[in-house]
């Protein structure tokens, strides 16, 4: 026999099997232990009623925290039903509002910083614990009322919520692991007189179904709406103790109904997140972690009047407040691109500049904080040393109330230039954050300080005001340069030629439809705010 044949046609065969082997391993993947999966049922407060949620602090998505679709949403672009996806509200069905599943899933991933959590939301507002009842859920429908039974059709044609949960669970497990059970309901049931073992015989069928230990799978249930129409159903949720032994309650004190008697509110949502997860990390062995505040990267305030570096914002806090904000002091959602070591664990994209470090790269939707400590209440020129290749812009705020908005034109990365804006602020310790509104630009610094604006005081407008000095020098006999002309959105508008800024005003307003304040750019690098009348 011909060695060598034999050899030539062994080698690809083995390198096939070799190649199918792996495919096979890839596709038999254990699932990652550090996923960890929670299933949440029940009906409307579970479901999310809170409709009028904001959606720039719930809606934003948690890196960490990730959803199973059970129900078909293409116009929340989560159409495939078994498929994860961020888990941002409404996460139950296309057209609901904010859950306490939300915030608890973002609050467990808070606590478990190397862990990513993942939701199993199936609810219906104002159903009975029977609808999850495997052997009961098809009795009960067919004597509810229609507006029930659609809306249970959400969860396939029989209306089978439990055959939801278990089908979707399985697909989840592929991928994670199922650590846990969150739960509200019992609104509809208070003349039920065995709903606690319902509740129970619901628990014990998914753990049978997706073969799980009780005493590895924590139960939390939720009370009601305190001082609700159905607040006396509490004692019956503490009752589930005696059926379920792994099994904690998330308290509603302190969360009334937004009106209506029986649904949270926003913070109601929010809070009742929270304690759900506090439950589940102590039943789990996991001690929740504390909210901290953020804090001051040199250890005070930064002082105003004065410069803020831009690179000395705040070391970022822990957990989140019971609001549903964060700690942090800081988002970049990008990788780290800077070429500085300075503070280089937070991710942040700082850049060694002439003038000094630089925060660059600044992606919409990067935002930056810190902490500072206004001398006086009053109006204070903010002027911020930015540099940029084409159009930027970023808004100023303190504590989340706007004082600002600042756009960005340039020719090079490495040209720094100021630009003002007066801004009114309180005194005392607060917070000032950059939100990047247009990218990409980069920024030295913030300052600042008392100084006029170069108008106050001429009796003319300001356009027609040559007797300042920034104004003399700029109109002295020079050569005539070319300068290109922007609108404050950063909109390229034309190139006009003048000798000084006084004929640059006058020949701009050729290019423009109306007055008002434009930056204009020359060829050699100058930028210079101007104000052009019509």
């Amino acid at each position: 026999m011909d060695i060598k044949k034999i050899s030539e046609f062994l080698t690809p065969a083995l390198w096939l099997a070799g190649g199918l082997m792996m495919l096979a391993t890839v596709a038999n993947a254990a699932p990652d232990p550090n996923f960890h999966i929670y299933i949440a049922y029940g009906q409307s407060n579970m479901e999310g009623n809170a409709t009028n949620f904001d959606k720039n602090v719930d809606g934003k998505e948690h890196p960490r925290v990730k959803m199973f679709a059970t129900t078909s949403c293409s116009n929340l672009g989560r159409p495939t039903v078994g498929e994860m996806y961020p888990a941002v509200p409404p996460m139950f069905k296309c057209n609901q509002g904010l859950s306490p599943a939300d915030w608890f899933g973002r609050h467990m991933a808070d606590s478990l910083p190397d862990v990513t959590i993942g939701i199993i939301p199936v609810a219906q507002g104002g159903t009975s614990i029977r609808l999850f009842d495997p052997d009961d859920y098809k009795n009960y429908l067919n004597s509810a009322e229609s507006w029930l039974k659609n809306g249970a059709k959400a969860y396939g044609d029989d209306g089978n919520a439990m055959g939801r949960i278990i089908e979707v669970a399985k697909k989840a497990q592929e991928k994670g692991v199922i650590k846990g059970i969150i739960f509200h309901q019992g609104e509809t049931d208070g003349g039920m007189s065995n709903w606690e073992q319902i509740v129970k015989k619901t628990y014990e069928y998914m753990l049978t179904q997706l073969g799980l230990k009780a005493e590895e799978t924590p139960f939390v249930a939720g009370e009601m709406v305190d001082g609700g129409s159905c607040a006396g159903f509490n004692s019956r949720v503490h009752n589930l103790s005696k059926y379920i032994v792994n099994f904690g309650v998330a308290s509603s004190k302190g969360y009334g109904s937004k009106g209506d008697g029986l649904h949270f509110t926003v913070e109601g949502y929010r809070g009742m997140g929270q304690r759900y997860a506090q439950e589940m990390l102590k039943l789990v062995n996991v001690t929740p972690v504390d909210p901290e505040p953020q804090t001051p990267f040199k250890g005070e305030a930064l002082a105003i009047p004065g410069k803020i570096e831009v690179e000395d914002f705040d070391i970022p806090g822990k957990g989140r407040n019971e609001d549903g904000t964060t700690n942090d002091s800081y988002s970049d959602d990008s990788e780290n691109h800077g070429d500085s070591d300075y503070r280089k664990d937070t991710g942040v994209d700082l850049y060694k500049k002439a003038t000094g470090i630089a925060a660059g790269y600044n992606t919409t939707g990067d935002w930056l904080e810190w902490t500072v400590n206004v001398a006086e209440a009053g109006d204070y020129t903010a002027a911020a040393s930015v540099a940029t290749d084409g159009t930027g812009s970023f808004t100023l705020s303190i504590d989340g109330k706007s004082i600002g908005e600042f756009t960005v034109t340039g020719s090079s990365y490495d040209d720094f230039t100021e630009v003002k804006q007066k801004v009114t602020l309180p005194a005392g310790k607060h917070i000032l954050r950059m939100d990047v509104t247009q990218q990409y630009f980069d920024i030295d610094y913030i300052s600042f300080s008392t100084e006029q604006n170069p108008c106050d005081g001429c009796e003319a407008p300001c356009a027609d005001c040559n007797t300042k000095i920034a104004d003399v020098r700029l109109n002295m006999p020079t050569e005539a340069e070319n300068f290109r002309l922007f609108d404050m959105n950063g909109t390229y508008l034309g190139v006009v030629r003048a000798t000084g800024k006084a004929e640059l005003r006058k020949n701009a307003a050729s290019l423009v439809k109306r007055g008002g304040s434009y930056m204009a750019k020359s060829m050699n690098g100058r930028t210079m705010m101007i104000q052009v009348a019509k």
